[in-house]
Order: C-alpha cells, then sequence, then structure tokens
C-alpha cells in the first residue's frame, strides 16, 4: 500500500521507523517529515495545517492510507476531509477530535458517561472562576485553557495568587489567544502519573503497553513543563488490577464516544493518575503520545501499517497485536532555552556514533538540514531511544548514545527512569 504520514516530528520520525518495516507499504510519504524521516520516507513540502493540499497530494499520488500524527489537523478536520474523498485514515474526525480539542467537552463527556476524573469546572468569566477556587478549597490548583496550546496550556499553581493570575492571563491577557478563551479549573490529584494508550477502530479497542513520561524540565521533576523530556515503557509498579482499571477506562471513552454517535479510528490517549482512589483521568489525546511514542512502538510486535489500516476500515478485531518483552527508555535532547526560546541552526555531531550502541535508534524531532548537515530546528531536537532486556539496561544504552551527541546548548535530563528499575526487580 501507499501510505502518507502527517506530521514532521519525534513521533511521526517513530511512527515513520514502524511503517517502513512492514512489508505492506511500498512508497512512504511525510508531509512535511524531517531528516530522520526522510532516512524511509520521501518528504513533501506540505505543512500540516495545509488540509487542501495533503488531499490533493492524496489524490494525486493515489494514497491508501494516511497516518495523521500531530493532534492540530485531526482538530481541524482533516480526518473528516480525507474520508470524503474516499481515503483511509488512521486518526479520529472532527468531533472525536474534541476529546483533547476541548478539555471542557471532554471533562463533559467524562461526567455524562462516569469516566473518572478530577472535580472541574469551565469558565468564561474571571468573577466565577475565581469563586470556584474557594469552593475547590486546599491548593494546588489545576488551571487549563480549554483548547490546543501547543502544551503549554495546563498551570499547576500551589497558591490561590498563582491560581487567580493563571486565569487572569487565560481569560483577561489572553496569552494563549482563542485557545484560552475558557478555562477549566480541576482538582489537584495525587498520585503516579500514567500514559495509557489504545488502538480504537469505533467498535474494538486494543490497549497498547503503558508508559510513564518526564514532562518537567529539570531533574528531580524541577523547573517549567515541556513537551517531555523522556520516558519509559513497561511500567513496573502498576498491578494486574490496576491495568484492569485502566484498561476499563479506554474502554469506557471509546463506549461513550461510541453512544454520542461518534465514530471513532484512530489512537485514544489517557494521561492517567494512580491515586488511592484508583485511576483518574487527567486529559485525553486524540493521538499517539510523544515521547511516549518513541518507547511504546519500538515494543510494538505487529505490523503497525497493517494495524492502522485495520483501525481505519473497522476490522481491529482480526488482529493480532502483541508486545515485546524488551524494555525502552527514551531520553530528550533539547536546545538551550527550551522550553524558552532556542537558538537553531546548530549544527549537530554524533548520530551515527549514537545509533552504533546496541538496541539505539534516534529519532529527529527538532531538525532540519543544511549543506549536507544536521542542524537544530527546535526545542526537542532529537529522542534517543533504546530497547533492553531490563528497564536498567534499556536505561544504560539510552545514555551511552546520549553522550556520543553533540551541539551546542544542548541539555538532557539524567534521572529519566532512574528509579523503576529497582521496581522493576522487585
Amino acid at each position: 500500500m501507499r501510505v502518507l504520514l502527517v506530521g514532521g516530528g519525534g513521533r511521526e520520525d517513530a511512527l515513520a521507523w514502524a511503517l517502513a518495516r512492514s512489508p505492506s507499504v511500498d512508497a512512504l510519504f511525510a508531509a512535511p517529515g524531517n531528516p530522520g524521516i526522510a532516512r524511509v520516507a520521501t518528504c513533501e513540502s506540505l505543512a500540516v495545517g495545509d488540509l487542501p493540499g495533503i488531499v490533493a497530494f492524496v489524490r494525486r499520488e493515489g494514497v491508501d492510507l494516511v497516518v495523521v500524527g500531530p493532534e492540530a489537523p485531526l482538530v481541524a478536520g482533516l480526518a473528516d476531509e480525507l474520508r470524503a474523498a474516499g481515503v483511509s485514515v488512521f486518526g479520529p474526525g472532527r468531533e472525536g477530535a474534541r476529546l483533547e480539542g476541548s478539555k471542557a467537552w471532554a471533562r463533559a463527556l467524562c461526567d455524562r458517561h462516569g469516566i473518572p476524573s478530577p472535580s472541574s469546572r469551565a469558565f468564561t468569566d474571571v468573577g466565577p472562576a475565581l469563586g470556584y477556587l474557594e469552593e475547590l478549597g486546599e491548593p494546588p490548583f489545576v488551571v487549563k485553557a480549554d483548547g490546543l496550546a501547543a502544551g503549554k496550556g495546563v498551570i499547576v499553581a500551589p497558591d490561590r495568587p498563582a491560581a487567580e493570575r493563571a486565569v487572569r492571563a487565560c481569560l483577561e491577557q489572553l496569552v494563549f489567544g482563542d485557545a484560552g478563551r475558557v478555562v477549566v479549573i480541576e482538582q489537584f490529584l495525587v498520585g503516579e502519573e500514567v500514559s495509557a494508550m489504545a488502538f480504537a477502530d469505533g467498535r474494538t479497542v486494543v490497549p497498547m503497553a503503558l508508559a510513564q513520561d518526564f514532562k518537567r524540565v529539570g531533574e528531580g521533576d524541577t523547573g517549567p513543563n515541556t513537551g517531555g523530556m523522556g520516558a519509559y515503557s513497561p511500567v513496573p509498579f502498576v498491578d494486574e488490577d490496576a491495568r484492569a482499571r485502566i484498561d476499563a477506562i479506554l474502554r469506557a471513552a471509546a463506549s461513550a464516544l461510541s453512544e454520542e454517535g461518534i465514530d471513532y479510528r484512530g489512537v485514544i490517549y489517557a494521561g492517567l493518575m494512580l491515586t488511592a482512589d484508583g485511576p483518574r483521568l487527567i486529559e485525553f489525546n486524540c493521538r499517539f503520545g510523544d515521547p511516549e511514542t518513541q518507547v511504546v512502538v519500538p515494543r510494538l510486535d505487529a505490523d503497525l501499517a497493517e494495524t492502522a489500516l485495520a483501525c481505519a476500515e473497522g476490522r481491529l478485531a482480526d488482529q493480532r497485536i502483541s508486545w515485546r518483552d524488551d524494555a525502552c527508555v527514551a531520553v530528550v535532547l533539547a536546545s538551550g532555552g527550551y522550553p524558552g526560546l532556542c537558538a537553531t541552526g546548530v549544527e549537530i555531531d554524533g548520530l551515527e556514533r549514537a545509533e552504533e550502541v546496541d538496541g539505539v535508534q534516534v529519532f529527529h524531532a527538532g531538525t532540519a538540514e543544511r549543506d549536507g548537515r544536521v542542524v537544530t530546528a527546535g526545542g526537542r531536537v532529537l529522542t534517543v531511544s533504546a530497547l533492553g532486556p531490563s528497564l536498567d539496561e534499556a536505561r544504560a544504552r539510552a545514555y551511552q548514545a546520549c553522550s556520543l551527541v553533540r551541539f551546542d546548548g544542548m541539555h538532557y535530563r539524567r534521572d529519566i527512569a532512574l528509579t523503576v528499575g529497582a521496581r522493576e526487580r522487585t
């Protein structure tokens, strides 16, 4: 089959790597792709937001399957337009993508269908929002811009004044633009956070291997939130009972969407907190996570292209999907200044040496090619992923490979998966 992958980040490089390994893929295109993706796919100069251009390309090239990586084109309705053109798409339509496109809508869905989630309420005016902070009581508080805010729209406020500033920043100062014209204020949950994803075809749900990611820029979970500084899979502290309850939440989400007339095909992502009262939903996403994809997809013991096509065609129940016993650890290499302003165009050295380490694959995210050299082009530049027979071994391989890569200003967390090896051994 002829496949188009939409996107150009580290998640998409991992997806391209897996799609290219499928015997059923005759041609793989990417829009726009990146230098890592270009190793296995033909990259096209199409922005992810150019919906008419993508549809025209798919028609012109006779593409059989489109795999959509990022959330923005899904929220904009790319899958709907492609399906209207008769093309199979791995990714939900506009209605289903509201899982991520509107936090208020997703919270209301949970309330309507009894999906366990924190107490929350949505507001468009400052006064009632501040009143709800008083109602919630003790801090910390979680303040979220309702719409897509490039991963920066969630503020954990340690006290009432900080929460009030966050509310005013959204509703009065419009720091998140239209995405923050509605704010969701919710109860802060305490526990371990895990990322749960599932394949879905509108009827069948197949949960994926669990992962845990690291959102803060600094070691010991310090500093500002980022798009993710690393991840690992499997998650050894999740027991069978917790796993069953997590899977039940994923299936409940799919059932809720179906009951509301939404034919959801693609990935359901649930960010969950394992509280003393069981798993509680933090957020839904309508696509693969990043950097969770870079640790989950390498463990997939199945043909990703065939699985994606089965989701798109509503026959996921026929697929055999299993997971490798190997663990995977991924470390994000970031530009100086990230998650703030970053320099770009900085030359990167050591990529080939890093990928010579056993079990390692380096996925490109914020990179570009200039005069035959790979240079930085964003905040999260590379994800170094390593498979190993244990989390300890995978972690050692990942950090060995990280030590071989060089670019000015490069920084990364050195504590990804640091404490979970001991849990895995117990």
